[in-house]
Protein backbone atom coordinates (compact mmCIF):
# COMPACT_ATOMS: atom_id res chain seq x y z
CA UNK A 1 0.00 0.00 0.00
CA UNK A 2 1.11 3.39 -0.88
CA UNK A 3 0.34 6.20 1.70
CA UNK A 4 1.07 10.05 1.26
CA UNK A 5 1.84 12.81 3.52
CA UNK A 6 -0.46 14.84 1.89
CA UNK A 7 -2.95 14.87 -0.87
CA UNK A 8 -1.32 15.37 -4.09
CA UNK A 9 2.51 13.86 -2.72
CA UNK A 10 2.65 11.30 -5.42
CA UNK A 11 -0.11 8.37 -4.79
CA UNK A 12 -1.71 8.10 -7.59
CA UNK A 13 1.12 8.28 -9.98
CA UNK A 14 3.79 6.04 -7.70
CA UNK A 15 0.70 3.29 -7.74
CA UNK A 16 0.21 3.81 -11.45
CA UNK A 17 4.14 3.39 -12.12
CA UNK A 18 4.40 0.14 -9.72
CA UNK A 19 1.21 -1.16 -11.83
CA UNK A 20 3.10 -0.40 -14.96
CA UNK A 21 6.49 -1.99 -14.05
CA UNK A 22 4.53 -5.12 -12.27
CA UNK A 23 2.99 -5.53 -15.54
CA UNK A 24 6.11 -5.05 -17.77
CA UNK A 25 7.62 -8.07 -15.23
CA UNK A 26 4.86 -10.75 -16.02
CA UNK A 27 2.19 -9.99 -12.64
CA UNK A 28 -0.92 -9.89 -13.39
CA UNK A 29 -1.39 -6.60 -11.17
CA UNK A 30 -4.66 -4.24 -10.34
CA UNK A 31 -4.57 -0.92 -8.36
CA UNK A 32 -7.46 -0.29 -5.98
CA UNK A 33 -8.66 2.34 -3.56
CA UNK A 34 -10.56 2.03 -0.87
CA UNK A 35 -12.06 5.32 -0.61
CA UNK A 36 -11.66 8.23 -3.17
CA UNK A 37 -13.02 11.67 -3.03
CA UNK A 38 -12.79 13.29 -6.24
CA UNK A 39 -14.95 15.16 -8.61
CA UNK A 40 -12.83 13.43 -11.78
CA UNK A 41 -14.64 10.23 -12.34
CA UNK A 42 -14.68 7.48 -15.27
CA UNK A 43 -17.23 4.97 -16.42
CA UNK A 44 -16.32 1.29 -15.87
CA UNK A 45 -17.46 -1.54 -18.63
CA UNK A 46 -20.14 -2.63 -16.78
CA UNK A 47 -21.76 0.63 -16.39
CA UNK A 48 -20.32 2.14 -12.57
CA UNK A 49 -18.38 4.62 -11.91
CA UNK A 50 -14.93 4.67 -10.33
CA UNK A 51 -12.18 7.35 -9.76
CA UNK A 52 -10.59 8.47 -12.54
CA UNK A 53 -6.92 7.67 -11.18
CA UNK A 54 -8.13 4.22 -10.42
CA UNK A 55 -9.01 3.85 -14.43
CA UNK A 56 -5.33 5.61 -14.95
CA UNK A 57 -4.18 2.62 -13.08
CA UNK A 58 -6.21 0.29 -14.25
CA UNK A 59 -4.46 1.49 -17.79
CA UNK A 60 -1.12 0.93 -15.93
CA UNK A 61 -1.68 -2.53 -15.26
CA UNK A 62 -3.16 -3.17 -18.59
CA UNK A 63 -6.39 -4.33 -17.02
CA UNK A 64 -10.11 -3.27 -17.47
CA UNK A 65 -11.51 -0.81 -14.95
CA UNK A 66 -13.91 -2.06 -12.74
CA UNK A 67 -15.54 -0.91 -9.65
CA UNK A 68 -13.91 -2.70 -7.31
CA UNK A 69 -10.86 -0.62 -7.68
CA UNK A 70 -12.22 1.53 -5.89
CA UNK A 71 -15.39 0.35 -3.71
CA UNK A 72 -15.97 4.01 -2.23
CA UNK A 73 -16.00 7.36 -4.19
CA UNK A 74 -17.22 10.20 -2.64
CA UNK A 75 -18.03 13.29 -5.10
CA UNK A 76 -18.52 16.64 -2.77
CA UNK A 77 -21.41 18.78 -3.75
CA UNK A 78 -20.94 21.08 -1.03
CA UNK A 79 -18.29 22.11 1.54
CA UNK A 80 -20.32 19.69 4.25
CA UNK A 81 -22.05 17.53 1.83
CA UNK A 82 -20.81 14.75 -0.98
CA UNK A 83 -22.91 12.09 -3.16
CA UNK A 84 -22.19 8.53 -1.94
CA UNK A 85 -20.78 5.88 -4.43
CA UNK A 86 -20.49 2.48 -3.52
CA UNK A 87 -19.44 -0.17 -5.82
CA UNK A 88 -19.85 1.82 -8.88
CA UNK A 89 -23.97 3.16 -8.22
CA UNK A 90 -24.65 6.48 -6.22
CA UNK A 91 -26.27 5.52 -3.02
CA UNK A 92 -27.48 8.72 -1.66
CA UNK A 93 -25.93 11.84 -0.85
CA UNK A 94 -24.62 12.63 3.36
CA UNK A 95 -23.33 15.26 5.22
CA UNK A 96 -19.97 14.49 6.99
CA UNK A 97 -21.25 13.47 9.81
CA UNK A 98 -23.44 10.75 8.54
CA UNK A 99 -21.23 9.94 6.24
CA UNK A 100 -18.66 9.09 9.25
CA UNK A 101 -21.03 6.85 10.75
CA UNK A 102 -21.77 5.06 8.14
CA UNK A 103 -17.94 4.21 7.30
CA UNK A 104 -18.69 0.71 9.11
CA UNK A 105 -21.07 -0.53 6.61
CA UNK A 106 -18.18 1.38 3.81
CA UNK A 107 -15.70 -0.85 5.35
CA UNK A 108 -17.51 -4.28 4.68
CA UNK A 109 -18.13 -2.81 0.38
CA UNK A 110 -14.26 -2.43 0.49
CA UNK A 111 -13.34 -5.92 2.56
CA UNK A 112 -15.10 -7.42 0.00
CA UNK A 113 -13.77 -5.95 -3.12
CA UNK A 114 -10.31 -6.46 -2.41
CA UNK A 115 -10.91 -9.81 -1.25
CA UNK A 116 -12.28 -10.53 -4.97
CA UNK A 117 -9.39 -9.09 -6.37
CA UNK A 118 -7.06 -10.78 -4.30
CA UNK A 119 -8.71 -14.18 -5.72
CA UNK A 120 -8.28 -12.53 -9.06
CA UNK A 121 -5.38 -10.82 -9.57
CA UNK A 122 -1.37 -11.70 -8.45
CA UNK A 123 -0.88 -8.50 -6.57
CA UNK A 124 -2.53 -5.80 -5.81
CA UNK A 125 -1.21 -2.08 -5.43
CA UNK A 126 -3.33 -0.05 -2.97
CA UNK A 127 -3.24 3.59 -3.17
CA UNK A 128 -4.13 5.58 0.74
CA UNK A 129 -6.47 8.77 0.46
CA UNK A 130 -4.96 11.82 2.38
CA UNK A 131 -3.03 11.36 4.70
CA UNK A 132 -2.50 8.91 7.83
CA UNK A 133 -1.82 11.01 10.17
CA UNK A 134 -5.26 13.15 9.95
CA UNK A 135 -6.08 12.55 13.69
CA UNK A 136 -9.47 13.48 13.40
CA UNK A 137 -10.23 11.40 10.74
CA UNK A 138 -9.15 7.85 12.66
CA UNK A 139 -12.01 6.65 14.02
CA UNK A 140 -13.30 4.33 11.45
CA UNK A 141 -10.55 5.20 9.51
CA UNK A 142 -11.17 3.04 5.58
CA UNK A 143 -8.77 4.88 3.56
CA UNK A 144 -5.49 4.68 5.09
CA UNK A 145 -3.80 2.89 8.20
CA UNK A 146 -7.85 1.68 9.31
CA UNK A 147 -7.75 -0.45 6.13
CA UNK A 148 -3.86 -1.41 6.15
CA UNK A 149 -4.41 -3.00 9.81
CA UNK A 150 -7.59 -4.81 8.30
CA UNK A 151 -5.88 -6.63 5.72
CA UNK A 152 -2.61 -6.93 7.37
CA UNK A 153 -0.44 -4.78 4.81
CA UNK A 154 2.99 -3.45 4.60
CA UNK A 155 2.87 0.55 3.67
CA UNK A 156 5.14 2.90 1.82
CA UNK A 157 5.18 6.51 2.61
CA UNK A 158 5.78 8.69 -0.15
CA UNK A 159 6.22 12.64 0.18
CA UNK A 160 6.50 15.72 -2.54
CA UNK A 161 9.61 17.31 -1.50
CA UNK A 162 8.91 20.36 -4.56
CA UNK A 163 6.83 21.53 -1.41
CA UNK A 164 9.41 21.62 0.81
CA UNK A 165 9.64 20.43 4.29
CA UNK A 166 9.80 17.20 3.21
CA UNK A 167 11.49 15.80 6.52
CA UNK A 168 9.51 17.18 8.94
CA UNK A 169 6.49 15.85 6.57
CA UNK A 170 8.08 12.09 7.11
CA UNK A 171 8.61 12.40 10.70
CA UNK A 172 5.78 13.97 11.64
CA UNK A 173 3.50 11.64 9.64
CA UNK A 174 5.68 8.31 10.96
CA UNK A 175 5.45 9.94 14.62
CA UNK A 176 1.46 10.90 14.26
CA UNK A 177 1.02 6.75 14.08
CA UNK A 178 0.28 4.40 16.33
CA UNK A 179 2.85 1.37 17.36
CA UNK A 180 1.24 -1.30 14.91
CA UNK A 181 0.60 1.38 12.31
CA UNK A 182 4.47 2.49 12.42
CA UNK A 183 6.30 -0.99 12.12
CA UNK A 184 4.08 -1.71 9.25
CA UNK A 185 5.66 1.01 6.87
CA UNK A 186 8.52 -0.79 5.38
CA UNK A 187 9.99 2.64 3.78
CA UNK A 188 9.57 6.32 2.29
CA UNK A 189 9.76 7.79 -0.94
CA UNK A 190 10.48 10.90 -1.84
CA UNK A 191 8.91 12.42 -4.73
CA UNK A 192 9.20 15.45 -7.33
CA UNK A 193 13.15 15.79 -6.85
CA UNK A 194 15.26 17.91 -8.67
CA UNK A 195 18.64 19.27 -8.53
CA UNK A 196 21.94 17.66 -7.40
CA UNK A 197 21.17 14.33 -5.51
CA UNK A 198 24.63 14.43 -3.71
CA UNK A 199 23.36 17.68 -1.68
CA UNK A 200 20.38 15.51 -0.60
CA UNK A 201 22.08 12.38 0.42
CA UNK A 202 22.70 13.82 3.93
CA UNK A 203 19.92 14.71 4.88
CA UNK A 204 18.55 11.12 3.60
CA UNK A 205 21.04 9.72 5.77
CA UNK A 206 19.78 11.34 8.74
CA UNK A 207 16.09 10.31 7.75
CA UNK A 208 17.15 6.83 7.65
CA UNK A 209 18.81 6.68 11.06
CA UNK A 210 16.26 8.36 12.85
CA UNK A 211 13.44 6.65 12.16
CA UNK A 212 14.80 3.64 11.24
CA UNK A 213 12.90 3.22 8.30
CA UNK A 214 14.71 2.87 4.44
CA UNK A 215 14.55 5.50 2.00
CA UNK A 216 13.16 3.21 -1.03
CA UNK A 217 14.31 5.52 -3.69
CA UNK A 218 13.81 9.43 -4.71
CA UNK A 219 11.71 9.93 -7.89
CA UNK A 220 12.75 12.79 -10.41
CA UNK A 221 10.57 15.74 -10.76
CA UNK A 222 9.06 14.58 -14.66
CA UNK A 223 8.77 17.37 -16.43
CA UNK A 224 5.74 18.20 -19.07
CA UNK A 225 4.32 14.91 -18.05
CA UNK A 226 0.54 13.93 -19.40
CA UNK A 227 -0.89 11.66 -17.05
CA UNK A 228 -4.71 12.21 -16.03
CA UNK A 229 -5.09 14.49 -12.90
CA UNK A 230 -6.72 13.09 -10.11
CA UNK A 231 -8.73 15.57 -8.86
CA UNK A 232 -6.89 18.93 -8.48
CA UNK A 233 -6.57 21.49 -11.29
CA UNK A 234 -3.07 22.14 -12.75
CA UNK A 235 -3.14 26.34 -12.87
CA UNK A 236 -0.13 27.10 -14.68
CA UNK A 237 -0.60 27.85 -18.05
CA UNK A 238 1.54 25.62 -20.43
CA UNK A 239 4.07 28.04 -22.92
CA UNK A 240 3.45 28.29 -26.10
CA UNK A 241 5.60 29.39 -29.32
CA UNK A 242 4.46 32.21 -31.66
CA UNK A 243 2.03 30.05 -33.45
CA UNK A 244 -0.72 30.26 -30.88
CA UNK A 245 -4.28 30.15 -33.12
CA UNK A 246 -6.83 29.94 -30.61
CA UNK A 247 -7.48 31.14 -26.87
CA UNK A 248 -9.79 29.36 -24.68
CA UNK A 249 -10.86 30.18 -21.21
CA UNK A 250 -12.59 27.61 -19.22
CA UNK A 251 -14.27 29.26 -15.96
CA UNK A 252 -13.23 27.24 -12.78
CA UNK A 253 -16.92 26.36 -10.81
CA UNK A 254 -17.12 25.32 -7.63
CA UNK A 255 -17.74 22.03 -8.35
CA UNK A 256 -16.12 21.46 -11.51
CA UNK A 257 -15.90 17.93 -12.58
CA UNK A 258 -13.71 15.61 -15.21
CA UNK A 259 -11.25 18.46 -16.06
CA UNK A 260 -9.22 15.91 -17.57
CA UNK A 261 -11.62 16.80 -20.76
CA UNK A 262 -9.15 19.50 -21.12
CA UNK A 263 -5.94 17.74 -21.42
CA UNK A 264 -5.67 17.97 -24.96
CA UNK A 265 -6.41 21.62 -25.32
CA UNK A 266 -3.48 21.95 -22.39
CA UNK A 267 -1.12 19.61 -24.20
CA UNK A 268 -2.12 21.18 -27.76
CA UNK A 269 0.71 23.76 -28.79
CA UNK A 270 -1.09 25.73 -30.77
CA UNK A 271 -4.22 26.57 -28.54
CA UNK A 272 -3.93 28.55 -25.16
CA UNK A 273 -6.11 26.88 -22.01
CA UNK A 274 -6.64 29.10 -19.55
CA UNK A 275 -8.50 28.25 -16.32
CA UNK A 276 -10.19 31.20 -15.06
CA UNK A 277 -10.68 31.83 -11.31
CA UNK A 278 -13.91 33.82 -9.70
CA UNK A 279 -12.51 37.83 -9.84
CA UNK A 280 -10.85 37.27 -13.21
CA UNK A 281 -12.61 38.06 -16.49
CA UNK A 282 -13.10 35.72 -19.59
CA UNK A 283 -12.95 38.64 -22.05
CA UNK A 284 -9.99 37.61 -24.78
CA UNK A 285 -11.23 34.55 -26.08
CA UNK A 286 -11.51 33.35 -28.93
CA UNK A 287 -13.41 30.37 -27.35
CA UNK A 288 -15.11 29.69 -23.69
CA UNK A 289 -16.25 26.10 -22.49
CA UNK A 290 -18.53 25.64 -19.27
CA UNK A 291 -17.31 22.37 -18.09
CA UNK A 292 -19.07 19.79 -16.03
CA UNK A 293 -20.03 19.94 -12.32
CA UNK A 294 -21.35 18.24 -9.80
CA UNK A 295 -23.82 21.11 -8.92
CA UNK A 296 -25.26 22.86 -11.98
CA UNK A 297 -27.72 24.89 -10.84
CA UNK A 298 -25.70 25.88 -7.30
CA UNK A 299 -22.53 26.61 -10.20
CA UNK A 300 -24.81 28.56 -12.26
CA UNK A 301 -26.12 31.30 -9.40
CA UNK A 302 -22.46 31.21 -8.65
CA UNK A 303 -21.61 31.81 -12.25
CA UNK A 304 -24.22 34.83 -12.53
CA UNK A 305 -22.65 36.01 -9.64
CA UNK A 306 -19.27 35.92 -10.53
CA UNK A 307 -20.57 38.49 -13.67
CA UNK A 308 -19.11 35.35 -15.99
CA UNK A 309 -22.74 35.79 -17.30
CA UNK A 310 -22.36 38.86 -18.46
CA UNK A 311 -18.74 37.98 -19.84
CA UNK A 312 -20.59 35.33 -21.88
CA UNK A 313 -23.18 37.54 -23.82
CA UNK A 314 -20.62 40.52 -24.36
CA UNK A 315 -17.95 37.43 -26.15
CA UNK A 316 -21.33 36.47 -27.98
CA UNK A 317 -22.29 39.74 -29.12
CA UNK A 318 -18.75 39.92 -30.80
CA UNK A 319 -18.94 36.98 -32.87
CA UNK A 320 -17.32 34.33 -30.16
CA UNK A 321 -17.79 30.83 -29.61
CA UNK A 322 -19.29 28.83 -26.42
CA UNK A 323 -18.97 25.51 -25.63
CA UNK A 324 -21.13 23.74 -22.78
CA UNK A 325 -20.14 19.68 -21.42
CA UNK A 326 -22.33 17.91 -19.59
CA UNK A 327 -23.54 20.45 -16.81
CA UNK A 328 -21.84 23.25 -18.88
CA UNK A 329 -24.07 22.03 -21.53
CA UNK A 330 -27.30 22.07 -19.16
CA UNK A 331 -26.76 25.93 -17.81
CA UNK A 332 -26.08 26.81 -21.66
CA UNK A 333 -29.88 25.78 -22.54
CA UNK A 334 -33.53 27.28 -21.51
CA UNK A 335 -33.62 25.55 -17.63
CA UNK A 336 -32.68 23.25 -15.17
CA UNK A 337 -35.48 21.41 -13.01
CA UNK A 338 -34.40 19.37 -10.23
CA UNK A 339 -37.57 18.68 -8.24
CA UNK A 340 -36.54 15.64 -5.99
CA UNK A 341 -33.26 17.68 -4.68
CA UNK A 342 -31.17 15.60 -6.44
CA UNK A 343 -27.86 17.99 -6.27
CA UNK A 344 -29.06 20.63 -3.93
CA UNK A 345 -32.51 21.91 -2.82
CA UNK A 346 -35.29 21.17 -4.80
CA UNK A 347 -36.33 23.91 -7.34
CA UNK A 348 -35.84 24.84 -10.80
CA UNK A 349 -33.41 27.55 -12.63
CA UNK A 350 -33.27 29.35 -15.35
CA UNK A 351 -30.72 28.35 -17.69
CA UNK A 352 -28.74 30.63 -19.74
CA UNK A 353 -30.84 30.39 -22.72
CA UNK A 354 -28.66 30.27 -25.30
CA UNK A 355 -29.59 26.35 -26.50
CA UNK A 356 -33.23 25.16 -27.53
CA UNK A 357 -33.45 22.44 -24.85
CA UNK A 358 -34.32 21.86 -21.08
CA UNK A 359 -33.03 19.48 -18.91
CA UNK A 360 -34.53 17.69 -15.57
CA UNK A 361 -32.94 16.16 -13.17
CA UNK A 362 -33.09 12.27 -11.98
CA UNK A 363 -31.78 10.11 -9.51
CA UNK A 364 -30.84 7.46 -12.12
CA UNK A 365 -27.15 8.31 -13.97
CA UNK A 366 -26.37 7.86 -17.07
CA UNK A 367 -23.32 6.05 -16.80
CA UNK A 368 -21.80 4.68 -20.08
CA UNK A 369 -19.21 4.64 -22.34
CA UNK A 370 -19.65 6.03 -25.74
CA UNK A 371 -18.63 6.24 -29.76
CA UNK A 372 -20.53 7.61 -32.73
CA UNK A 373 -19.66 10.79 -35.03
CA UNK A 374 -20.00 14.70 -34.99
CA UNK A 375 -22.81 16.24 -37.04
CA UNK A 376 -21.10 18.03 -39.89
CA UNK A 377 -23.05 21.15 -39.67
CA UNK A 378 -21.08 21.84 -36.99
CA UNK A 379 -18.07 22.53 -39.67
CA UNK A 380 -18.80 25.24 -41.83
CA UNK A 381 -16.91 23.53 -44.46
CA UNK A 382 -18.00 21.99 -47.32
CA UNK A 383 -18.91 18.11 -46.36
CA UNK A 384 -16.49 15.53 -47.91
CA UNK A 385 -15.41 12.62 -46.40
CA UNK A 386 -16.40 10.04 -43.66
CA UNK A 387 -18.37 11.39 -40.63
CA UNK A 388 -15.89 12.83 -37.97
CA UNK A 389 -15.40 9.71 -35.22
CA UNK A 390 -15.93 11.27 -31.33
CA UNK A 391 -15.70 8.68 -28.12
CA UNK A 392 -16.07 9.60 -24.71
CA UNK A 393 -18.00 8.91 -21.52
CA UNK A 394 -21.50 10.24 -20.07
CA UNK A 395 -21.91 10.44 -16.05
CA UNK A 396 -25.09 12.96 -15.52
CA UNK A 397 -28.32 12.52 -13.52
CA UNK A 398 -30.03 15.36 -16.16
CA UNK A 399 -32.36 13.95 -19.00
CA UNK A 400 -32.09 16.49 -21.31
CA UNK A 401 -34.73 17.30 -24.48
CA UNK A 402 -34.79 19.36 -27.40
CA UNK A 403 -38.37 21.89 -27.29
CA UNK A 404 -39.25 21.74 -31.14
CA UNK A 405 -40.11 18.09 -33.04
CA UNK A 406 -37.15 18.68 -35.00
CA UNK A 407 -34.65 19.43 -32.58
CA UNK A 408 -32.33 16.72 -33.21
CA UNK A 409 -31.66 18.04 -36.36
CA UNK A 410 -29.61 20.40 -33.89
CA UNK A 411 -27.38 17.95 -32.54
CA UNK A 412 -24.22 18.00 -31.89
CA UNK A 413 -23.18 14.38 -32.72
CA UNK A 414 -24.33 11.12 -33.33
CA UNK A 415 -24.22 8.16 -30.33
CA UNK A 416 -23.79 4.28 -31.71
CA UNK A 417 -27.08 3.06 -29.59
CA UNK A 418 -25.10 -0.29 -28.69
CA UNK A 419 -28.41 -1.17 -26.36
CA UNK A 420 -30.14 -1.43 -29.83
CA UNK A 421 -27.43 -3.75 -31.35
CA UNK A 422 -29.23 -2.35 -34.88
CA UNK A 423 -26.47 0.13 -35.91
CA UNK A 424 -29.15 2.97 -34.83
CA UNK A 425 -27.65 6.26 -33.70
CA UNK A 426 -29.30 8.53 -31.05
CA UNK A 427 -28.53 12.40 -31.32
CA UNK A 428 -26.54 14.22 -28.49
CA UNK A 429 -26.27 18.08 -27.43
CA UNK A 430 -26.98 21.28 -30.01
CA UNK A 431 -25.63 23.42 -31.01
CA UNK A 432 -27.89 27.62 -31.77
CA UNK A 433 -29.32 28.50 -34.80
CA UNK A 434 -26.60 31.11 -35.25
CA UNK A 435 -23.81 28.59 -34.63
CA UNK A 436 -22.30 30.18 -32.18
CA UNK A 437 -22.99 27.71 -28.98
CA UNK A 438 -22.94 24.04 -28.65
CA UNK A 439 -23.25 21.94 -26.25
CA UNK A 440 -22.71 17.99 -25.30
CA UNK A 441 -23.08 15.24 -22.86
CA UNK A 442 -19.95 14.00 -23.64
CA UNK A 443 -16.71 13.71 -21.28
CA UNK A 444 -13.83 13.44 -23.04
CA UNK A 445 -15.11 14.81 -26.61
CA UNK A 446 -11.97 16.43 -27.15
CA UNK A 447 -9.55 13.14 -26.91
CA UNK A 448 -10.24 11.58 -30.69
CA UNK A 449 -7.56 14.00 -32.73
CA UNK A 450 -10.25 14.56 -35.71
CA UNK A 451 -12.78 15.35 -33.38
CA UNK A 452 -10.44 17.72 -31.46
CA UNK A 453 -9.58 19.63 -34.93
CA UNK A 454 -13.00 19.53 -36.26
CA UNK A 455 -14.21 21.60 -33.32
CA UNK A 456 -11.65 24.02 -33.35
CA UNK A 457 -11.90 24.70 -36.80
CA UNK A 458 -15.51 25.23 -35.90
CA UNK A 459 -14.39 28.14 -33.16
CA UNK A 460 -11.85 29.56 -35.68
CA UNK A 461 -8.84 27.58 -36.09
CA UNK A 462 -7.06 25.36 -38.07
CA UNK A 463 -4.60 23.61 -36.24
CA UNK A 464 -1.96 20.49 -36.79
CA UNK A 465 -3.80 17.21 -35.29
CA UNK A 466 -2.36 15.78 -31.59
CA UNK A 467 -1.04 12.36 -30.92
CA UNK A 468 -4.76 10.88 -29.59
CA UNK A 469 -5.00 11.35 -25.97
CA UNK A 470 -4.78 7.21 -25.12
CA UNK A 471 -1.10 7.44 -26.73
CA UNK A 472 -0.32 10.21 -24.34
CA UNK A 473 -1.50 8.49 -21.33
CA UNK A 474 0.52 5.23 -22.28
CA UNK A 475 3.62 7.39 -22.84
CA UNK A 476 3.11 8.73 -19.59
CA UNK A 477 2.41 5.80 -17.51
CA UNK A 478 5.67 4.17 -19.40
CA UNK A 479 7.79 7.55 -18.03
CA UNK A 480 6.69 6.60 -14.38
CA UNK A 481 7.19 3.24 -15.00
CA UNK A 482 10.75 4.17 -16.38
CA UNK A 483 11.56 6.00 -13.38
CA UNK A 484 10.25 3.41 -10.69
CA UNK A 485 12.22 1.05 -12.42
CA UNK A 486 15.56 3.52 -12.46
CA UNK A 487 15.49 4.82 -8.98
CA UNK A 488 13.24 2.77 -6.34
CA UNK A 489 15.07 -0.21 -4.41
CA UNK A 490 12.03 -2.49 -3.83
CA UNK A 491 14.28 -5.70 -2.94
CA UNK A 492 13.48 -6.61 0.89
CA UNK A 493 10.08 -5.44 0.97
CA UNK A 494 7.76 -8.37 2.25
CA UNK A 495 6.27 -9.03 0.06
CA UNK A 496 5.19 -12.87 -1.29
CA UNK A 497 4.18 -14.42 -4.58
CA UNK A 498 1.87 -17.27 -4.67
CA UNK A 499 4.77 -19.36 -5.02
CA UNK A 500 6.08 -18.56 -1.89
CA UNK A 501 9.15 -17.04 -3.37
CA UNK A 502 10.19 -13.76 -1.96
CA UNK A 503 9.97 -10.47 -4.17
CA UNK A 504 14.04 -9.82 -5.77
CA UNK A 505 15.51 -6.69 -7.50
CA UNK A 506 15.13 -8.14 -10.96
Amino acid sequence: MVQGTTSDAGKSLLVAGLCRRFNDAGIHVAPFKPQNMALNSAVTAEGGEIGRAQALQALAARVPAHVDMNPVLLKPSSDTGAQVIIHGKALQDMNARSYHNYKTTAMAAVLESHERLQQQFQMVVVEGAGSPAEINLRDRDIANMGFAEAVDCPVIIVADIDRGGVFAQLVGTLELLSESEQERVVGFVINKFRGDIKLLEPGLDWLEERTGKPVLGVLPYLHNLSAAAEDAIDVQQKRHDDDVRLVVKVPVLTRISNHTDFDMLREHPQVDLQFIGKGNSLKGADLIILPGTKNVRADLAWLREAGWADDLARHLRYGGKVFGICGGYQMLGMSIEDPEGIEDQPGQSDGLGYLPVVTRLHPQKALVNRTGHLCRKIDDRPETGEACPVRGYEIHAGRTRYLTENGADAAFCQLDNTDAGDGSTAPDGCYSADNQVAGTYLHGVFDTPQALQQILRWAGADTDSLTPYDQQQEDALDRIADACKQHLTLSGLPVAWPDGSEFSKS
